[in-house]
């Protein structure tokens, strides 16, 4: 036996154990996820829970409900996560040194005593309502249970790894590029646009692919803090699996939450693909 079979022997090795571990963690559920999803009470194979999850007010409200909460909350933390990776890369002085040392903390706090901090920070009768009272406020706007607490806790959990993917982006930027295109006279929307975007793009793409998928997925804060009614999916599905008892209709569910990510991770190696390409030839 050739040296060469016995390092493809010895790396077949060492793989197949992560591949088991992916195909029964992650393969096999999907698997019977979707085949439960297809079947009736009677084990007869319909499309009746994919009907009612398009068609159903409730069901429909849901969809809209997470996909504009998703949305919204990915821009705010591009936006926010951009500015803060910008301002930490070409600024300097004790601001930005503070920051750096401190954005990274929420990324070590667990999301349910996040959860509860904003609860008592946001809430009716929390620590920012009772403040206003003092200065005369007696209206407080609705924050907790509604959708702006979940969005409030999106920023919380994403700002901080968006802006380390970004910041260590933006730091393979040589400062001679800059520097150059201050010389003969850019702007600094030009330099964003023409050398900093075009730059960090592809680091942008992965901040979204995240956190889209970590957002669509959620579950903790949005259960504490959102509201009864629209739900996000997540929420939904295990009301219908544990309160309502339909495991064929929460598959159906986790199902149509599983197409949404793999659309968006098809683009993201559409678009990883083509780069490689281009920058190929």
């Amino acid at each position: 036996m050739s040296k060469q079979v016995k390092q493809g022997i010895f790396g077949l090795l060492l793989v197949i154990p992560s591949f088991l571990l992916l195909c029964f963690i992650v393969i096999v559920p999907i698997i019977l996820a979707i085949n439960e999803s297809f079947k009736n009470d009677n084990g007869e194979y319909t499309m009746e829970h994919y009907i009612y999850l398009f068609t159903d007010k409730v069901s429909t409200s849901n969809i809209l409900f997470t996909l504009k909460l998703t949305l919204i909350s990915v821009i705010l933390v591009i936006l926010i996560g951009y500015a803060l990776a910008i301002y930490m890369r070409f600024s300097s002085g004790p601001i930005v040194r503070g920051i750096k040392r401190m954005y990274m903390i929420p990324m070590f706090i667990p999301g349910v005593i996040a959860s509860y901090g904003i609860i008592n920070m946001y809430g009716n009768h929390g620590w920012l309502a009772r403040i206003l009272m003092l200065f005369g406020s007696e209206t407080f706007p609705k924050i907790i249970f509604d959708y702006k607490g979940i969005i409030l806790a999106n920023l919380w959990f994403n700002i901080p790894f968006t802006t380390m993917l970004l910041t260590s982006a933006l730091s393979g930027i040589p400062n001679a590029i800059i520097e150059s295109a201050k010389d003969i006279g850019a702007s600094r929307l030009q330099i964003f646009f023409k050398f900093i975007l075009p730059l960090s793009y592809r680091t942008t793409l992965v901040a979204m692919t995240f956190i889209f998928m970590g957002i669509i997925g959620g579950f903790t804060a949005p259960f504490l803090i959102g509201p009864n009614s629209p739900q996000v999916l997540g929420v939904s599905m295990r009301q219908i699996f544990s309160a309502y008892r339909e495991p064929q209709l929460a598959s159906a569910n986790a199902v149509f939450m599983f197409v949404l990510c793999s659309i968006m991770g098809y683009f993201y190696i559409r678009t990883m693909i083509k780069d490689d390409k281009a920058s190929a030839h």
